[in-house]
Parts: structure tokens; C-alpha cells; sequence
């Protein structure tokens, strides 16, 4: 019977990655089984080829279809079979209060000793899903900034239409209150709501006594992206405390950088209700940004301040000095919170209602602290009805969405239309189709007819078209730039400056 092949696919799959010890090998199994509706194990199973962690979802896939087969799984979408195959990983795992213990003793050798551990447990118990991220498209684009890193993310799975009219008809359920919420821990997931039996979180304290998790994201982006959430649900805020927190967290694990989604629409990230950071082990075009400017703060003696060559509006502040840091960082959002200068339309704001916020990223380099201040507005205007420093409407046919933390240090995460959009175009260069009888590629009208007239034949016509989605993804963040790196943008960031330092523009 193929199903108990499977079995000890598994079994054997979860002692080889560390998943549960060989001790435990008739616990873990008789869990499987009971899953599986197996009444027996027979002593004799031939054997399957060895799986690696990037292949184990292939073994998943094979474990659903039988149980579907066998009619102990209905029918169902890729949410049903999420379900059903995180609770097939989880039986291989240590509850929480053993992963946490052994992340402690971890961390008391080495900081790194205790991420790579518990990042292979993610990867391995299938909670980082391999296999739908490397179905991501992912190219470099290099332009005036440095090599920015382009993404199409094709990861996150499509509801099918059975999943949408299921959870249409379900019974609306507010628990967990969000994707973030720390109830999520082994919670078996719903059509509307991602199973999480194999999440395991690792708590944390940040800022004093305040009480934080953290865990990858099942979806990840680069290398170790991790998110750091709160305990209580609440909405996110950018203020003081998050500096503190922010660098808090990269003292206690300097080899991971950690940011913050701004805290307003438009310039904030896609869940603003829950406060959370995000993080990893990435070097990101940004961190490596060259200087145009840098002295030493007038207030804030330990404290250097750099402007950076960056399409976006960027001050990095650098001490060794963990609080005078701190302290820099809430002067300078204190004094943004409150500073207009309509000379390049930037209003702090509009009939009561604040425009202007910060996206703040730490680092632990060179045996210090930094800082970068991204500096953000969200203020709309009839001709940018959705954000003067948003992506402008010309760009909306390759990138129209908010532009958050990850996309403002230069990885681009483009929506997975833009998939099949620039294969089509490709095949149109190469003249295996025509342009005008595919309807689907209008939004793309002008642009194409712009990169057409540049295409030279003997080009790699797809690597041409990923090419130019750079150049416009760079654009895309010089619009969402504050201050343009322009003469009278650089001007205006410069007075900006001055005021920080007690400098008043006259």
C-alpha cells in the first residue's frame, strides 16, 4: 500500500532533518497513521528515495492524493491540503515549550547558533514553503543606486473557486484577530484563514519587559526573513519605542538587520493592525548606499548623521551609543512629524490629519549601531489621487501597490500578473505573436511601444523585458522619494538637515 511507503518516507525524512529524535519514531508514527486512517503498519515497506527539505512537499503532495483516494480527505483546494499537510509536519515536531527551550540553550553558545537552528526547523517542518517560493521570478536590475534585486511573487497560493464560494458560505469566525496574532501558534487554519500547526514561535523581550515573538515568514522574500510581532494585538505606531525596540533586537542578534513598515496608509505596509517587524540575514541595496553627505549631529554629539544617494529620502544615523542613538532618532521624527516645506510639496498636515511618518531599519555593522530614517508622506493631491510619493499612475501597469518597507530598501515584490504579462511581451519581440490581438497586455500599451523601438534582435528578448520592469521599478522609487535626488530635491532634503541640527531656513 503506497500510503504506508509514505509513512516511512516521512519518518525517515523527519529524523534525517532533526525534526524528532529516533526515540520517538513509533509516537511520531502512530500519529501519522491515526491522520492517515492506517489501522496497521506492516514490518516490511519498500522503501522510498531519500527527501531533502526542498523536496519534501513533493511527498506531501503524494501523501494528500492518496488520502483523497482513499477517502479520508474530501476533495478539496490547495487551503484543504494546506491543512492537511501542515498537520501531517506537525506531527513530526516538538510542541512550542521544547523548541523555545532548546532556541535558549542555543543562544546562550551564539546568537547565529540559535537562528540557524530554528531557521532549518522552519524550512524543514515545511512552515517555510520551499517549494511555492522557488516559484518566485527573480532577477537584478543595476542602475544609478546600486543592483536592485526584482521579484515576481508567484509564491502565495490562488484561492480556486470551490475555496472562495466554501469560505463565502462559512460562518464568519474573528479568531485569530489577524495573520500575526500569537493565537496563530499551532492553530489548524480554515479556507480563510492559513493553517499554522507547524509554526512554532520563539519569544522574545524587547524595549525593558515588553514581550515579542519571533518566526520566519512562511513566504519568505530573502534570505531568513523573519518577523518579530507583539504580544497583544495592536495597531502599529512609529515613535520613540520603536527605535528602542529596533535596536534592542539587532544587540541581541547583530547578524540580523530589523525594520519597521511605516505607520500610516499609503506609505505603511499591508497589516497595519498588528505592530511587527520585519527582519533577516540580507544585504539590501540600501545598506550599501553611498554617502553624500555626513557630520556629526549639533544635538547629538555621539551621533553622525549621513545623507544617502538613494532614490528614496534616507538618513542614516551611526553611534556606538545605543541610547544617544535612540534619542537622535526620536529628534529627528519629532522634528519630520511637524515639518513642511511646500517648495517641494510636502506638508506635515491637512485639516488635522498627519502626512508625514517614518520607515526605520537597524543594523549592527562595523561594531556599532545605525540607523536609516526613511523619510515618508502620504499626502494625495487630484492629480496623484493615490499619493504624491506613491508609484505614479504611468507605473501602475507594472507596480500600483504601496511601497513598504522591503521595496524601500530595493527588493521589488511585483504582482504575479506581471508573470505571464512579460512572457507575452517576450514572445511579441521575437515576433511569435502580435501585440495589438492581446487584449490582456493594454495596460502595457505605451510602454511596450516605448522598449519595442528599442529592442535589438539579437537580444535575449524576456532577459530585455525583466530589464526594462528594473528601470521602473527604480522609477517607482524615486516617486515614492520625498526628497528627489535632484537639485532642488537634494537642496530641499539639505534644508531639512539644517533644521534638525538648529539650522533655520530663512
Amino acid at each position: 500500500m503506497k500510503a504506508h511507503a509514505y509513512v516511512k518516507a516521512l519518518l525517515q525524512y523527519g529524523v534525517a532533518q532533526r525534526l524528532f529524535a529516533p526515540v520517538d519514531w513509533f509516537y511520531v508514527q502512530h500519529r501519522l497513521m491515526a491522520l492517515l486512517g492506517l489501522a496497521e503498519m506492516p514490518a516490511e515497506v519498500a522503501p522510498l528515495e531519500p527527501f531533502g527539505f526542498g523536496q519534501v512537499q513533493t511527498l506531501l503532495d503524494a501523501m494528500c492524493d492518496d488520502a483523497i483516494a482513499r477517502g479520508v480527505l474530501a476533495p478539496c483546494g490547495v487551503a484543504g491540503r494546506d491543512i492537511f499537510d501542515s498537520a501531517l509536519m506537525d506531527c513530526l515536531m516538538a510542541r512550542p515549550s521544547e523548541v523555545q527551550a532548546r532556541f535558549e540553550r542555543l543562544n546562550a553558545q551564539s546568537a547565529q547558533l540559535a537562528t540557524d537552528d530554528y531557521y532549518h526547523l522552519a524550512r524543514a517542518s515545511n512552515y517555510v514553503r520551499l517549494a511555492r517560493v522557488a516559484k518566485n521570478i527573480k532577477w537584478t536590475w543595476r542602475g544609478q543606486f546600486g543592483v536592485l534585486d526584482m521579484t515576481v511573487n508567484l509564491s502565495k497560493p490562488e484561492k480556486d473557486p470551490a475555496q472562495i464560494a466554501a469560505a463565502r458560505s462559512a460562518a464568519a469566525v474573528e479568531y485569530p484577530k489577524c495573520l500575526l496574532c500569537r493565537e496563530n501558534e499551532g492553530y489548524a487554519g480554515r479556507l480563510d484563514h492559513p493553517a499554522r500547526q507547524n509554526l512554532r514561535l520563539i519569544p522574545l523581550r524587547l524595549n525593558g519587559d515588553e514581550d515579542w515573538f519571533l518566526q520566519y515568514s512562511p513566504y519568505e522574500y530573502f534570505n531568513e526573513h523573519c518577523i518579530v510581532l507583539k504580544a497583544e494585538h495592536e495597531p502599529m505606531t512609529i515613535g520613540a519605542h520603536t527605535f528602542v525596540r529596533l535596536l534592542d533586537f539587532v544587540a541581541q542578534f547583530p547578524h540580523y538587520f530589523m525594520g519597521s513598515n511605516a505607520d500610516l496608509p499609503i506609505v505603511g505596509g499591508s497589516i497595519l493592525s498588528h505592530e511587527h517587524f520585519q527582519g533577516g540575514r540580507y544585504d539590501f541595496a540600501m545598506a550599501n548606499a553611498a554617502v553624500l553627505d555626513g557630520a556629526s549631529m549639533t544635538r547629538h554629539a555621539k551621533v553622525r548623521m549621513q545623507m544617502l544617494h538613494w532614490p528614496m529620502s534616507v538618513l542614516r544615523l551611526l553611534s556606538a551609543d545605543k541610547e544617544a542613538l535612540q534619542a537622535a532618532a526620536s529628534d529627528v521624527l519629532a522634528q519630520w512629524r511637524a515639518y513642511s516645506d511646500e517648495r517641494v510639496d510636502v506638508v506635515a498636515h491637512s485639516a488635522g490629519t498627519p502626512h508625514n511618518t517614518i520607515t526605520p531599519i537597524a543594523r549592527h555593522r562595523n561594531g556599532g549601531f545605525e540607523l536609516d530614517l526613511v523619510l515618508r508622506n502620504n499626502r494625495t493631491s487630484p492629480a496623484h489621487p493615490l499619493g504624491i510619493f506613491h508609484p505614479h499612475e504611468v507605473l501602475h501597469h507594472i507596480k500600483k501597490e504601496n511601497i513598504g518597507l522591503i521595496e524601500v530598501m530595493g527588493l521589488a515584490v511585483l504582482p504575479d500578473r506581471l508573470a505571464g504579462a512579460m512572457a507575452q511581451m517576450a514572445a511579441c519581440l521575437r515576433g511569435e505573436c502580435a501585440f495589438e490581438v492581446l487584449p490582456e497586455l493594454a495596460a502595457h500599451g505605451a510602454w511596450f511601444a516605448q522598449i519595442a523601438a528599442r529592442y535589438d534582435a539579437q537580444m535575449d528578448a524576456l532577459a530585455y523585458v525583466q530589464h526594462e520592469v528594473g528601470a521602473v521599478f527604480e522609477q517607482v522609487l524615486c516617486d515614492a522619494g520625498v526628497f528627489k535626488q535632484d537639485a532642488a530635491g537634494l537642496a530641499a532634503f539639505r534644508r531639512f538637515v539644517a533644521q534638525i541640527n538648529g539650522v533655520v531656513d530663512e
